[in-house]
């Protein structure tokens, strides 16, 4: 496979909500078959809107979008991408609509057009990788944070995507389930972008990390030191570690 094969394309982005200021400001992205990337960024900066422009959900003011080699202008266009796009929202409340965990998971296959038995096969197969064994049946409303957080992502990967997003996907999560949630993303081999404030979450699951600062995508910056007392790029950006030197105050 191609790994400088340019998977998603964006020049010159630009978009507003009505009556808001700019959120993308001239935003470009080459992004290549093999490549790991984390974002990070204050609140604002426009991470979950670039997701949602490249998934078509959120049409820009201007600006060009090619993805696997085709220029994005149509609903239609974008129906294809979303089966080979995996995009796993922010709040696992917006992914999961289903009455139980087995139909959220067989939603995306049987989408796909496989019939029901091979849609079972594949939720089935997709949880068991994920260490959900036993969930199939369980409400999809009374499970935990972190459970609908996995859930979720069984959602997505039961697509069987050829491109991962993910936004925010240890959010709120202790740090025994973010370490789980980081060692399950360490055995895919997938083309991704991973956005997150942690820091430590990107180092281990992403090759490279760059910053969106007023709507633009930024390379890292050199290590920074902060208040953290050691360095690491984008140390003046707002972030947060996975781990604590204080475990009492909860703060790294």
């Amino acid at each position: 496979m191609d790994k400088s094969h340019i998977l998603i394309h964006l020049a010159d982005i630009h978009f507003s909500y009505p009556g808001e200021r700019p959120v993308l400001r001239g935003l470009s992205l080459q992004f290549r078959e093999g490549e790991k990337l984390g974002l990070t960024g204050p609140n604002g900066a426009g991470k979950t809107t670039l997701f949602h422009v490249i998934m078509g959900l959120t049409k820009p003011d201007s600006g060009t979008i090619e993805i696997f080699g085709k220029r994005m202008e149509t609903e239609k266009d974008y129906r294809p991408v979303r089966q080979e796009i995996g995009l796993l929202f922010q709040d696992p409340d917006d992914q999961l609509f289903s009455p139980t965990v087995l139909e959220d998971v067989a939603f995306g296959p049987l989408n796909q057009g496989k019939a029901i038995p091979e849609a079972r096969k594949i939720a089935e197969e997709t949880l068991a990788f994920l260490g959900l064994e036993g969930f199939e049946e369980r409400v999809t409303y009374k499970l935990s944070g972190g459970e609908k957080r996995l859930v979720s992502l069984a959602t997505v990967l039961a697509m069987k995507p050829r491109v991962l997003l993910l936004d925010e996907p240890t959010l709120g999560l202790d740090i025994a389930t973010t370490q789980s949630i980081i060692e399950i993303l360490k055995r895919l081999d997938l083309s991704h972008i991973f956005i997150s404030h942690d820091i430590d979450f990107l180092a281990e699951t992403t090759d490279k990390v760059c910053g969106m600062i007023n709507g633009k995508i930024v390379p890292d910056e050199a290590a920074v030191p902060h208040t953290h007392v050691h360095a690491h790029g984008f140390g003046r950006l707002p972030h947060v570690h996975s781990t604590s030197s204080d475990p009492e105050s909860g703060q790294p």
